[in-house]
């Protein structure tokens, strides 16, 4: 799946209602799990921390000089 460029992946594990999930976002790769028993949900999930690691990211880096 792709949110914002990023590419990601959510899948079911073996413990029903847990979600295992990975992203990269430059040379850093983010992995973790959620639980709930909707996968759209667990989607969200992970969409919306590719929106905070994207935003955390954004305030790191320098200002262009201009």
């Amino acid at each position: 799946m792709n949110h914002r460029g990023i590419e990601f992946t959510v899948a079911k594990t073996a413990i029903p209602g847990i979600w295992q999930w990975q992203f990269r976002i430059g040379d850093q790769i983010k992995t973790g799990k959620t639980e709930t028993k909707i996968d759209l949900l667990a989607i969200r999930r992970v969409q919306l921390r590719i929106d905070r690691e994207l935003k955390r990211s954004a305030g790191q880096r320098p200002e262009p000089a201009g």
